[in-house]
């Protein structure tokens, strides 16, 4: 059945942040400060090892590294456009009606929570190379690898930094909901040039999401995701 896929990653970070949330209540507020930089250390790692495994090849008997022309191009291009767009506070806005009409108002760690969390689980090629598979083929088996990795993110994120984390979900379903019902569409565009400089950016980015919970409110990624578009047009132009 197409489109299962995101239903079961929906479904795991649903139930990955309820029962963080849960055990995030047994904790005091300096085992959630603790839990929330570890967590942050372990996005940077993950990251810093994405953008490694694109940027870093054995030529021989030498390591040589590349991409970084196409990375900064990319980075600048997509902060650009981000910041004329103001996606950060269009992203913070959803975030805000969300809060609203699910009774949280007065949940200051909401909007943190959402954003992080948001930029986390759906920042990557996984999202939506699994999202092509399951729209064209029905294959959700990527998505369902990806929603195992989100029920720990969200499990641990949600601990430390509460409900907001499980909205995460919303934005999910859409991306991915909507990469799978264009499937046919957008495959022609996912060249494997494409998906090495997805795979690239996104990884940067995800870092960035690792500094945000170390060192809060340091960088407006949702403002640099249209690097991740013009990582794909970079790859489908030849450069």
């Amino acid at each position: 059945m197409i489109g299962i896929g995101t239903f079961i990653n929906v479904a795991a970070i649903i139930a990955g942040g309820i029962l963080g949330l849960f055990g995030g209540k047994w904790l005091n507020l300096r085992c959630q400060e603790t839990l929330m930089r570890s967590m942050g250390i372990c996005v940077l790692f993950v990251g810093i090892a994405g953008a490694m495994e694109q940027m870093l090849i054995i030529d021989g008997q030498k390591l040589v590294s590349g991409g970084t022309m196409m990375l900064v191009i990319c980075m600048a291009l997509g902060g650009l456009v981000g910041e004329l767009l103001n996606l950060e506070g269009r992203m913070e806005g959803f975030g805000r009606w969300l809060r609203e009409k699910s009774g949280n108002s007065q949940d200051h760690q909401f909007l943190d929570g959402f954003i992080n969390a948001t930029m986390t689980v759906c920042i990557g090629a996984m999202a939506i190379v699994g999202a092509v598979q399951d729209g064209i083929y029905g294959d959700y088996t990527i998505l369902t690898a990806k929603a195992l990795m989100d029920f720990i993110i969200i499990l641990v994120m949600a601990s430390s930094m509460g409900k907001g984390c499980i909205f995460s979900a919303v934005p999910v379903g859409i991306f991915q909901g909507t990469v799978t019902l264009l499937a046919r569409m957008v495959e022609p565009f996912l060249t494997e040039a494409a998906l090495n400089n997805l795979s690239l950016v996104g990884s940067v980015l995800i870092f960035c999401v690792g500094v945000n919970l170390i060192w809060k409110h340091t960088i407006r990624v949702a403002n640099l995701l249209p690097a991740l578009l013009a990582a794909v047009g970079y790859a489908l132009l030849g450069f």
